[in-house]
């Protein structure tokens, strides 16, 4: 009998990529077949997503791994970034292109909304944290400039629900997804009818919600024939990126954390409820939903993206490879200068080495002379920047956490991954890098009956990984560097 193999479309705000794992004696193998770029096209002034290029890069992708398989893969499933979505007609189009969550228009939108509507109550509703890009306020800005497409619409697909539209022709949004948006109730398990009325949207405006690992639908007649492949099952994984990575970490026990570290860092734990305290609130956390119903309990932190627009920046003098940022930042003077990552002025600079520059002049450290000490800043930053939400996480949940997963990309950078160790003062356990593309084809194997739960899955991850640990050294230094960096995060810049 041929091995059960799985095809999951992992599309990211920066790249996208088809990967096909195959389950043999309970590990877990993966195979890439196609990678592509992704960045948001500039429109009339706007930033928008691309869909119809990006459901191509699909397909491309879907051509590439039939070509490398005996049979066509059991099922596929598509995740992606939060938050963003497009607008339906009556008919079923497209009204336009979505927008991306870093376009301006939502500048300043946070305080406008919360004038009328109050932090406690949104808060008490969603459990979400408050950032400019949440689809609440996405909405909101939307209302604000009498976005005429919102007043013709029928009803809201986000990211993953419009791609894998476009594949079955079914309407439909996956619980981990719908978590994100500032529209979710956890309590009522439903959309919420009186936060989409703050934003003039009746209930019915968003799609029905399916538990995660749900069959969709199957290939479409003319995307199955388009493809030369039978009409396969689409599984509604985690759509969610950090969902399907969450997934993926191959922990046992209780007292672990992660951080999903890519683009953005997504540090926290895993919960069987949401916390909706108000030191919740106050520490900015937010809750999202997981495999099974559980929460994912964490903080969206500015990533790795700072290090990334330097890079695209740097680009016209040198292409660095990542490889060559982290060895260059080992050259770099220990704790010069120090950033909040959060600062607003990083969320979409048009020079982030010159943002970086000008954060440090109002701070009051020397500026960084180099590119050397730039990168040593941002990767020195990041780890304290950990550790400040690690103190939160385990104040506001009481919870120990004992050893911290980090998954995703930015788990190859063994530099930060170091930091990150020294900067906790407990051990990291880095891997898998894939993590997004593991959840996704995990859930699906799950929901044909592969594995039977989420502890089976993670068994399965851990036979088939085995991360590097790392563990703290040059606590004192480190210690020291903290007091610094907590003191420079509490002033208003």
């Amino acid at each position: 009998m041929a091995k059960p193999t799985f095809l999951a479309f992992d599309c990211g705000a920066e790249s996208g990529r088809s990967i096909i794992g195959e389950l043999d004696n309970g590990r877990l193998t993966l195979h890439e077949t196609h990678r592509f770029p992704n960045a948001p096209v500039r429109v009339r002034g706007h930033l928008h997503w691309d869909v119809y290029r990006l459901f191509e890069e699909l397909k491309t992708g879907y051509r590439k791994s039939l070509a490398t398989l005996e049979h066509p893969p059991r099922s596929l499933g598509i995740d992606t970034w939060g938050v963003d979505f497009g607008l339906l007609a009556e008919g079923g189009e497209l009204l336009g292109l979505p927008f991306a969550y870093r376009d301006t228009q939502t500048d300043g939108m946070v305080d406008r909304y919360l004038q009328t509507t109050p932090a406690e109550y949104v808060y008490s509703r969603t459990g979400i944290q408050f950032q400019p890009f949440n689809t609440l306020i996405q909405l909101h800005a939307l209302r604000q400039r009498r976005y005429s497409a919102l007043d013709r619409a029928s009803s809201l697909l986000f990211m993953p629900d419009i791609l894998s539209y476009f594949f079955t022709g079914v309407l439909a949004t996956e619980y981990s997804f719908a978590t994100t948006s500032q529209l979710y109730n956890p309590i009522t398990r439903t959309w919420d009818q009186d936060l989409l009325a703050t934003v003039g949207l009746k209930p019915t405006f968003c799609q029905r919600i399916l538990p995660t690992g749900t069959p969709l639908g199957t290939l479409s007649t003319d995307v199955a024939d388009d493809l030369s492949s039978p009409a396969i099952p689409l599984i509604a994984v985690a759509t969610h990126d950090t969902g399907s990575a969450v997934a993926a970490v191959p922990a046992e026990g209780s007292d672990w954390g992660y951080i999903s570290s890519g683009t953005w860092s997504l540090m926290g734990i895993e919960t069987d409820a949401p916390v909706l305290s108000r030191t919740a609130l106050e520490a900015n956390f937010t809750n999202e939903g997981g495999i099974d119903g559980t929460i994912r309990f964490l903080s969206n932190i500015m990533g790795l993206w700072l290090i990334q627009e330097c890079r695209r920046r740097w680009s016209a003098q040198r292409e660095y490879s990542y490889e060559e940022l982290m060895a260059l930042a080992t050259t770099g003077l220990p704790f010069r200068s120090l950033v909040d990552p959060d600062w607003p002025g990083f969320y979409h600079p048009a020079d982030m080495p010159e943002a970086i520059k000008e954060y440090c002049r109002r701070t009051e450290q020397p500026e960084p002379e180099s590119h050397a000490q730039v990168a040593r800043c941002v990767f020195e930053s990041l780890a304290l920047k950990y550790r400040a939400t690690l103190e939160s996480l385990r104040s506001v949940t009481g919870k120990k956490i004992e050893t911290l997963h980090i998954i995703g990309g930015g788990s190859r950078n063994r530099l930060l991954c170091q930091f990150t160790a020294n900067a906790t003062g407990i051990p990291i356990l880095a891997g898998p890098a894939e993590a997004t593309a593991i959840g996704n084809i995990m859930v699906q194997a799950r929901a044909l009956g592969h594995v039977d739960s989420l502890a089976s899955m993670r068994e399965v991850i851990r036979r088939s990984w085995a991360p590097p640990r790392y563990l703290p050294e040059e606590v004192p230094s480190w210690e020291r560097a903290f007091e610094k960096f907590r003191i420079l995060i509490q002033k208003r810049v």
